[in-house]
């Protein structure tokens, strides 16, 4: 497999000339595999109701501040109805589903095959646990079955997940539902950036700011997901 390769070894596998047939066929089966994992999740994820997408960090650990911020989060949110999908790992990811499992909703995870970090926590519903080889896929689930996004200390894949929703809804691809910021010590520096050079050099209009929002405290971030759906007269159907 190629993930048992060393990186030279990936690099000089992916400089090797490849004859149009095996490109080709290569290719083909390939889409197999893309579909296959479209058609999982949307039949599992189509029937799950109401959810909040949680991003964070993977090496959270347990106890630490951010752990037990995404634990209470997902535990008032599943109190108030909704579901919450998370990407199924260690750290935050497991956090979260924690506190849905414990507050007696439902838990999701879409787990991501990698070589490292990546093993389905235990407290993912047996049967809303999806495995993904293809983190384009993982990310239209994300963004497609959630109706709002909380976004806690994370790294490149948190940033990765949390822009994704940010410019699906600003180019109008995405309704605009929440999308939290959680933790304003560890985003503040990251707002302040796109407010002073994003913005300034009109690389971003005065209106994309409004897209998300960043709070202190757990019940802050779930206070502005309920309020959303209070002003919309929607309610979660579990």
């Amino acid at each position: 497999m190629i993930s048992d390769l060393s990186e030279e070894d990936k690099r000089q596998q992916a400089f090797q000339h490849k004859s149009w047939h095996e490109v080709k066929t290569y290719d083909s089966w390939k889409i197999f595999k893309i579909i296959s994992e479209f058609v999982e999740g949307f039949e599992k994820l189509g029937r799950i109701g109401p959810c909040v997408s949680i991003f964070g960090s993977a090496r959270s650990k347990p106890g630490s501040r951010d752990y037990k911020l995404g634990e209470e989060i997902a535990y008032l949110l599943t109190k108030k109805g909704f579901g919450i999908i998370t990407g199924g790992g260690p750290g935050i990811m497991e956090a979260a589903n924690k506190g849905a499992h414990f507050a007696g909703g439902k838990s999701v995870g879409l787990n991501i095959n990698l070589p490292f970090e990546q093993i389905p926590n235990p407290f993912i519903d047996p049967d809303k646990l999806i495995d993904f080889d293809h983190f384009f896929v993982r990310k239209v689930m994300f963004m497609r079955y959630a109706q709002g996004y909380i976004v806690l200390p994370g790294g490149f894949g948190t940033l990765d997940e949390m822009f994704e929703a940010i410019t699906l809804v600003q180019t109008h691809k995405q309704v605009n539902f929440p999308i939290v910021l959680v933790d304003k010590e560890y985003w503040g520096g990251l707002v302040k950036w796109i407010e002073e050079k994003l913005l300034i050099e009109n690389k971003i209009s005065g209106d994309d700011l409004n897209i998300f929002q960043l709070v202190g405290t757990a019940q802050e971030a779930v206070d502005i997901i309920e309020a959303f759906y209070e002003k919309y007269a929607l309610k979660p159907n579990f």
